[in-house]
């Protein structure tokens, strides 16, 4: 019996569209951070699809009934430091599917609060330009205080290995300073809910 046609949506790839094959719509969206998509047993609903935004993907019922008030959606952050100050790095994943959205580093003479607070500002930015209204978690309240107040009061050096780091957080303020974002901000509650999506898995 022939296996039965699908169509498929790429919202988010190289060229988002409608494709015929899964061959064709992977080549949009294998090597993308951040995509989008989904297959549909019908061109006419493919179609439809296409006209809303993605569907934000819920995490499965043996996921609710273990813990039925983590997060199931929205963007994690996290980041990971070798010493204090050493090799810094961050990255943002979407919670429900795991998908890693960016990684950035590792950065030489950084210290895991600035890594924190870049990564969100990251997280933001990229929600106002794909027009996300994502809520995002980060486990640190120290990088959420400097992001709302639009300061990083880093006691971070600066040192002649570390310029790219402070360079990053200028333009973060700065973002910060001359940008609006709707994007809840809140604390992920590692207790209650076990190590962020975004963990580096390096404790």
């Amino acid at each position: 019996m022939a296996a039965k046609k699908k169509y498929y949506v790429v919202w988010y790839g190289i060229t988002p569209g409608i494709y015929n094959t899964w061959e064709e719509a992977k080549r949009q969206v294998s090597s993308y951070p951040g995509a989008r998509y989904k297959g549909f047993e019908s061109y006419f609903d493919a179609c439809e699809a296409f006209k809303n935004p993605p569907p934000i993907f819920s995490a499965t019922q043996k996921q609710r009934k273990e813990n039925p008030n983590k997060p199931k959606n929205g963007i994690a952050v996290d980041a990971a430091c070798c010493k204090n100050p050493g090799a810094m790095e961050y990255r943002g994943v979407l919670i429900d599917t795991n998908e890693e959205l960016f990684r950035k580093g590792p950065f030489p003479d950084g210290t895991n609060n600035v890594g924190e607070f870049l990564a969100i500002v990251h997280a933001l930015a990229l929600c106002k330009q794909k027009q996300w209204n994502y809520t995002i978690y980060s486990d640190s309240n120290t990088a959420l205080s400097w992001v709302r107040n639009k300061k990083a009061k880093t006691k971070l050096f600066k040192t002649d290995k570390n310029d790219q780091i402070f360079d990053l957080i200028e333009r973060a303020e700065f973002w910060l300073q001359t940008n609006t974002f709707n994007n809840p901000l809140l604390k992920w509650d590692s207790e209650a809910w076990g190590e962020i999506p975004a963990d580096f898995g390096r404790k």
